[in-house]
């Protein structure tokens, strides 16, 4: 009686190992195919896209939407300093940590008024957005060149802008940080502009919508630019909801896919006048997600 509870008790903890290991085994496979499964293309918005420009209600309509991150506006024109501030970068990772949204990115669109290529105090802002970004997590800052700040038929603009960037792109280099250009330009020029600056801290933020109204051929930019200089990008149209517009958005998915592009997508505007953005953004979600799904 004594050596059977003997052996039954060996049996349990033999069975009892056997079935904890089966567990771990079952974890790390679930582990590793949520690994495998992970989608190549996380989807975002700008926060003024959504109405609430460096505003932690940007992350709780993020979320009502199903959207993956948000844009982060690092200052405005009423809160110049921005992000700068402890107290507002706290209510943005505070905002990011409650809904689970991520801080995909951050923007200085505040460049269009007062332009980096002519206004000193916005070299301020640059450097001090990098410190931001590295605070928050993130890896890229979309530097704004459009309105004031266009860079078109401006040889003056592109060099001071060329000064400017081969002073801060060592401060972005150390902390992890791509500082992507977007603007009306062509692809070339942009490329003059990274090759001049010297760093790889510089890229382009490529919109398909801008480059398309300025007149340039996307789908040869983009194999031109590909995965390595294109820092992340914009889906927008002008007015309209995804898919409902000029843009030919099956044929800017395979060109996306074709180069190997794997970051962030942030849909910017996609907005009929009058409509609702929850709505509306519900669509432009299901519409990428359809799109790159495959």
């Amino acid at each position: 009686m004594k050596d059977g509870l003997v052996l039954n008790r060996r049996g349990m903890l033999k069975s009892s190992a056997m079935l904890l290991a089966s567990t771990v085994f079952d974890r790390d496979d679930a582990l590793n195919a949520d690994r495998l499964a992970a989608p190549k293309y996380q989807i975002g918005a700008c926060d003024w896209s959504v109405g609430r420009q460096l505003n932690p209600e940007a992350f709780e309509r993020a979320k009502q939407i199903g959207l993956h991150g948000i844009q982060v506006s690092y200052n405005t024109g009423k809160d110049e300093k921005g992000l700068s501030a402890p107290e507002t970068l706290q209510v943005i990772r505070d905002a990011s940590a409650r809904t689970g949204v991520k801080v995909s990115s951050l923007a200085i669109g505040e460049l269009n008024r007062v332009p980096y290529k002519s206004q000193p105090k916005t070299e301020e802002w640059v450097w001090n957005s990098v410190d931001a970004a590295k605070a928050l997590g993130v890896k890229v800052i979309l530097l704004a060149f459009f309105s004031e700040g266009d860079l078109r038929n401006d040889d003056a603009g592109k060099k001071a802008v060329i000064e400017r960037l081969k002073k801060v792109a060592p401060h972005a280099e150390k902390q992890g940080i791509t500082l992507g250009i977007e603007s009306w330009l062509s692809g070339q020029e942009h490329l003059d502009i990274i090759h001049a600056v010297a760093s790889k801290a510089v890229k382009v933020y490529y919109d398909f919508r801008n480059s398309t109204d300025a007149g340039h051929d996307i789908f040869r930019e983009i194999p031109m630019l590909g995965k390595d200089l294109i820092c992340e990008i914009h889906m927008k149209e002008n007015g309209q909801r995804l898919g409902e517009g000029p843009l030919d958005w099956p044929r800017v998915a395979k060109a996306v896919k074709d180069i190997g592009y794997e970051g962030w997508m942030q849909i910017e505007g996609a907005t009929p006048q009058g409509a609702e953005i929850i709505p509306c953004y519900q669509h432009n979600l299901q519409y990428l997600k359809g799109l790159f799904a495959t």
